[in-house]
């Protein structure tokens, strides 16, 4: 398959001009949240540099059994990432968006590397028009499926906690009110989605519903059986990434189990929806230490901890991302190409 850009997609095709420009003109909006996610990281980096500048000085393990337990996370880490390959895959093939299963499981890695180095997420966009050269499907409809991808993980998140405060992880000085609300709000947002579903032949709402079908064809898919199987997985993937932070753990020889850490991987997945520099940069460190504090971890061993934790997380996937960049989907062009994605203004992102 060549490097090059689908015209069908509105955008550069493969013998386009070099000169021509990829993007339309910067957008304000586009450009104003960007300027916002850089002061939050630049404001929460400050802030965790200057807290772990008093803290005692951070230690990493040099143990052989230590490393053999920082070695079992990221093995872990890519069993978790298979598991959403194979998600991505259940959800294009359901959706009747024909692929290569090998993009499935390919593009994950691609994309979370895009996340790590491009701005506002550009990952995601960048798995679109990556999977769009190689699928006669319409951007829209492939983005209808990262959509579903990220509400499958809202979903699943919510629902793990509620489930950790009602068990008592970490502890809450307002008791369960907040998994009752939580728990409130998953069952209105899964009611209103299965009456709009139901409601989508009325008269009125035909062709509304026509429009958003590409889009939302995926996430229809949330309200039948499948959507159960789907969400298990997710479970588990969120499970697994528990288990890596109770490795991580392990190696520092701290006492936190595999519920300690699907509470943090929680707490930091909520925290991500906080604009943010790539790599969530500053937003995640953060999280890891507000959530350690709740577990009544601090000083030298936090810092420890979170350093440890961001370097298993985000180094090896972003290391597998750039080479499949550079073996499979056309090297440092690409890259360009999902920058310019991401600096796009919102409604040219998914044209067509």
């Amino acid at each position: 398959m060549t490097a090059g850009l689908d015209t069908r997609d509105g955008v550069a095709a493969a013998d386009q001009p070099t000169n021509t420009p990829l993007v339309e003109p910067d957008h304000p909006a586009t450009r104003g949240r960007q300027w916002l996610g850089a002061l939050v990281s630049l404001i929460a980096i400050g802030g965790f540099v200057w807290w772990a500048a008093q803290q005692d000085k951070p230690t990493l393990p040099t143990s052989p059994e230590a490393i053999a337990e920082l070695a079992a996370a990221v093995a872990v880490y890519a069993l978790a990432t298979l598991v959403r390959g194979w998600r991505w895959h259940v959800l294009l093939r359901r959706s009747g968006i024909e692929h290569d299963v090998r993009d499935a499981y390919a593009l994950v890695p691609v994309g979370y590397m895009g996340n790590t180095i491009l701005p506002a997420r550009g990952g995601e966009l960048l798995r679109v028009v990556l999977l769009g050269q190689r699928s006669p499907a319409r951007k829209r409809e492939i983005g209808g499926s990262i959509i579903a991808e990220r509400l499958l993980d809202a979903l699943v998140l919510a629902a793990l906690f509620c489930l950790l405060t009602f068990v008592g992880v970490a502890g809450s000085p307002t008791g369960t009110a907040p998994a009752w609300a939580g728990l409130g709000g998953l069952v209105l947002v899964l009611a209103g989605g299965a009456i709009a579903y139901r409601s989508r032949r009325h008269p009125r709402l035909a062709p509304l519903a026509a429009k958003i079908r590409p889009v939302a064809a995926a996430s229809v898919l949330l309200l039948r059986p499948v959507g159960a199987v789907l969400a298990l997985a997710t479970a588990g993937v969120w499970l697994l990434e528990g288990v890596i932070f109770h490795l991580v753990a392990l190696s520092l020889d701290l006492d936190i189990g595999i519920l300690d850490g699907l509470f943090l991987v929680v707490l930091s997945s909520f925290f991500a929806l906080i604009p943010a520099a790539p790599a969530y940069a500053g937003t995640f460190d953060a999280a890891i230490v507000f959530g350690l504090k709740a577990l009544g971890i601090t000083g030298g061993a936090a810092v420890s901890f979170a350093i440890l934790v961001r370097a298993v997380l985000f180094v090896p996937i972003t290391v597998v991302g750039l080479v499949l960049v550079l073996v499979r989907y056309g090297g440092w062009r690409t890259l360009r190409l999902g920058r310019s994605q991401a600096e796009r203004p919102e409604p040219a992102r998914l044209a067509r």
